[in-house]
């Protein structure tokens, strides 16, 4: 057993510097390392965890990792496994964050940057066109996306986002319920551990509070917001990391301010270039708020520190709490029913944020060519996004 978990950590290792491309791509690595290749369990496993990730908040590739990862080490080790997935990349968009000013006002830094930031909008597109191509189409599936689309875009609140949600999935739930479903259900709930699920809530509370108490002026205000807003989104992003894009761009930038709507697509489309999980775009996010605001350096760190644990803390401790008995948890078809409900609104979201997007870009010829060509490539080719970012800085360090 050591020698298997000693073998699994090396492979996960290997697959958080090699993982590029987003949670489809991640499921075909680890069809292809975990399965074919080393057996660590069958085919079949590994779909249904990756359908319970689907079916809970937060990054779903991560967290079919550390239920993996459970399975051949437990608890301990899940966690081992989950830090060693996170941790590269978001080291690497701290670092970013730290170094961006300076980055984009020297060595020609606003040229370098400037059709990176049309590629993004290419990159929330094919996000977009992913999730519907993957997404089971219906009248109610539609009649859910273009609700959330028009609300996201009307109301411009951050908390559009967890009633929809919640309208989405309980929708599609009630649309397709069942009375075995229910009676499932209730034997479920019944071995559920109340204490653990008072944890869950609780720590959302508590900073929710402290981060109304305390005075705006504080030096722990900001902080101790940031992790409530990330620990809040992970609650409720569904849909993986193209989920996460619209959400922090209406709270972060259009609402809050925190960072500008440059500074947000040049992050995030820097970080399609570095390999791991798109949750690691929320270390340059947290970072960058904290530079913003006149933090230093170890400030900054520590935004980003408190980015991370936020938005992947809830993902985790659900995955971790339900995978011991997922066995009976996947008989109950009516949990994934809401899926189809909860996908719909989340296709909304992205829509609403392509609208934003577009709406801070200043749109031309030039930048229209970079976004439709990335959409196109991204979706008709095999070219990897870390090389087309490599291309947008080529292009506008030399041709601008």
């Amino acid at each position: 057993m050591k020698s298997q978990k000693r073998q699994f950590a090396l492979d996960a290792l290997l697959y958080t510097f090699s993982a590029f491309g987003g949670p489809q791509a991640h499921l075909a690595y680890m069809l292809r390392q975990f399965v074919q290749k080393r057996k660590y369990l069958t085919e079949n496993e590994l779909v249904e965890l990756n359908a319970l990730a689907q079916v809970l908040p937060g990054p779903s590739s991560s967290q079919t990792l550390a239920g993996l990862a459970f399975k051949i080490g437990g608890l301990y080790y899940a966690i081992f496994i989950y830090l060693i997935w996170i941790l590269p990349s978001a080291i690497l968009m701290c670092l970013t964050a730290v170094f961006y000013k300076s980055i984009a006002f020297s060595l020609n830094g606003t040229n370098l940057l400037l059709y990176v930031e049309s590629m993004a909008v290419g990159f929330v597109a094919y996000a977009a066109f992913m999730l519907v191509k993957i997404s089971t189409k219906s009248v109610l599936f539609f009649t859910l996306a273009t609700l959330s689309l028009l609300v996201t875009i009307l109301a411009n609140s951050p908390y559009v986002f967890p009633a929809m949600i919640f309208v989405g999935g309980f929708t599609a739930s009630v649309f397709k319920a069942g009375k075995e479903e229910k009676k499932i259900s209730t034997s479920l709930l019944a071995n559920v551990n109340r204490l653990k699920v008072f944890y869950f809530i609780g720590i959302f509370l508590v900073f929710a509070l402290m981060g109304a108490v305390i005075n705006r002026t504080s030096a722990f205000s900001l902080p101790i917001r940031l992790f409530q807003n990330f620990y809040r989104n992970g609650v409720f992003i569904y849909g993986g990391g193209q989920v996460l894009v619209p959400f922090m761009y209406t709270e972060f930038v259009s609402l809050k301010g925190y960072l500008s709507s440059v500074e947000f697509l040049s992050g995030y489309a820097l970080q399609q270039a570095i390999p791991g999980p798109t949750f690691s775009f929320t270390s340059f996010v947290g970072a960058m708020s904290m530079s913003n605001a006149g933090y230093s350096t170890w400030g900054q760190v520590a935004g980003s520190l408190l980015a991370v644990i936020g938005i992947n803390a809830p993902g985790l401790i659900l995955m971790l709490f339900i995978v011991p008995f997922w066995e009976e948890l996947k008989k109950i078809t009516h949990i994934k029913n809401s899926l189809t409900g909860i996908n719909a609104v989340s296709v909304g979201f992205i829509l609403a944020a392509l609208y934003l997007l577009v709406n801070q870009v200043h749109v031309d010829l030039v930048s229209l060519t970079f976004m439709t060509g990335t959409f196109l490539l991204l979706s008709f080719t095999r070219i990897p996004a870390p090389v087309l970012i490599v291309i947008g800085l080529i292009c506008g360090y030399f041709f601008h």
